[in-house]
């Protein structure tokens, strides 16, 4: 029974951090705090601009390297200041190094089935893409395909990566500015890919008789 509560209380937390974490990602998405996610949104393109020029193992390095001279430079100077003022506040981290940071095994088994559901459902969604169990999916996906490789040719994966980035922190202040016009132009988009499909389920006997 103790188990049991344990394993909701935990599970309550988990929820709780997670709507939390939502919410603070979508107030940096929507630039709720300018200073926020102006650092948020410069740090990744200064990541992802650096991994343009260097690679992987020297930006890891170099960033370690930046924050143990910030760390290793405060604490000196911390402990500078307290032998100069004669006082003892103790390691200037030591609030963050009392804060807990470990998994419990009922986090852990929630990750890891969590996982594993978005694993097995990408992998029965390819499987019917492949083996066409719906004519017009597997379709659109090869349309898709075609124009990825028309894309992969023009941009690698770190510069569309940046891409994703500032789409991320510019779409949804773009949209909630001009939601209105964006969503009459996306009902008409709509509109034809949707008679578009109709039109190709008509002319393809398998996809007809399944629609109907």
């Amino acid at each position: 029974m103790q188990a049991s509560t344990m394993a909701a209380a935990d599970s309550t937390k988990m929820e709780g951090f997670w709507s939390n974490w939502k919410c603070k990602a979508m107030e940096l998405l929507y630039w709720r705090n300018l200073k926020q996610s102006g650092l948020v949104f410069g740090s990744l393109l200064l990541l992802l601009f650096s991994l343009t020029q260097f690679s992987v193992v020297s930006v890891v390095a170099y960033l370690a390297l930046a924050t143990l001279s910030a760390t290793i430079s405060f604490r000196v100077y911390k402990s500078v200041l307290q032998a100069v003022q004669k006082t003892d506040e103790g390691h200037p981290f030591k609030a963050y190094l009392e804060v807990e940071m470990s998994l419990s095994h009922d986090q852990m088994q929630k990750y890891a089935e969590n996982t594993q559901y978005y694993i097995n459902s990408t992998l029965k969604e390819l499987r019917r893409l492949f083996l066409v169990q719906d004519l017009v999916d597997s379709l659109k996906f090869a349309v898709l395909m075609w124009l990825l490789t028309y894309l992969g040719a023009l941009f690698n994966g770190l510069t569309l990566l940046i891409m994703v980035v500032v789409s991320m922190f510019s779409m949804p202040v773009v949209y909630e500015k001009y939601q209105a016009q964006i969503d009459q132009y996306l009902g008409l988009i709509r509109t034809q890919v949707n008679s578009v499909v109709v039109k190709i389920q008509e002319k393809i006997p398998g996809a007809k008789r399944k629609a109907e």
